[in-house]
């Protein structure tokens, strides 16, 4: 099994360049409405601290977390808002506090856990490393809503690999969530990396493919950009189905964000 330090060091940045985004807001700014219908800044990262939990809870507890298995199926559609309806009501600097001391502590579990460990989810079990890297990509996701709320520009770095990762091996779950059979073939995937590398998955010779930056492909795995507003390109008909449908995260797909273009 590969050492999982690595991601669970780009998950510790990547929550601290969040960090610095949200650690010297004024009270007013936490209440900034996100891109997500309902969701001001402070759900944003009400949400992040609600995961965090849950993850280390599933990391530590087992048994415990089967509780939340529970809850989860029995308000299928609400317990996500309502982890970050509770976080979002607290003061912003309790938030903030609760937010950083949960954190690091999955960071100090996750690099505990014994190699091999698997862990229990809402989804399939996880083992160290992609838990580490489901938090990272919802970290960045969720931190791409509240910088598009305060109006400042995020570089992309290339940590964006392991979200990019997670959005070409959902690839058949975004296809069943909507009730479609997934494709028989594999994908080839020709991304480029922020700092130029280009990143590849999949057989070179294969029929169906996607190419473009990265970011944009990001972006569009976890939804927060539409695929008309994005560089990405697909050659066959279920490489160019699966632009207009991919989901890197569990649960149902939601609405999406509409084009730039688009007028109520």
């Amino acid at each position: 099994m590969s050492d999982p330090s690595p991601v669970i060091d780009d998950l510790c940045r990547e929550s601290e360049q969040l960090d610095v985004l949200v650690g010297g807001l004024e009270a007013a700014h936490w209440a900034l409405a996100t891109p997500a219908p309902g969701w001001t800044v402070a759900h944003q990262i009400a949400h992040l601290t609600w995961t965090d939990r849950s993850a280390l809870l599933a990391v530590t507890d087992a048994e415990a977390f089967a509780g939340e298995i529970d809850k989860a199926l029995a308000s299928p559609d609400g317990f996500v808002d309502e982890g970050a309806e509770q976080g979002a009501a607290l003061p912003p600097d309790r938030l903030l506090a609760e937010w950083r001391t949960g954190r690091r502590a999955l960071e100090k579990a996750l690099r505990a856990a014994p190699s091999g460990t698997r862990f229990p989810w809402y989804g399939p079990p996880m083992s160290v490393a992609s838990m580490a890297t489901a938090r990272l990509m919802e970290t960045w996701a969720h931190g791409q809503d509240v910088a598009d709320a305060l109006h400042v520009p995020r570089p992309p770095t290339d940590r964006l690999r392991h979200v990019a990762h997670i959005g070409v091996r959902t690839r058949d779950f975004a296809f069943g969530v909507r009730g479609l059979a997934p494709p028989g073939e594999q994908f080839r995937v020709e991304i480029t990396a922020p700092s130029g590398e280009l990143w590849t998955y999949g057989p070179e010779d294969a029929a169906q493919r996607v190419t473009g930056p990265a970011l944009d492909f990001c972006l569009l795995v976890t939804r927060r950009a539409h695929r008309a507003d994005l560089a990405l390109r697909a050659q066959g008909p279920d490489a160019d189905r699966w632009l207009d449908i991919a989901q890197a995260f569990a649960g149902l797909p939601g609405a999406g964000r509409a084009p730039k273009g688009a007028t109520g």
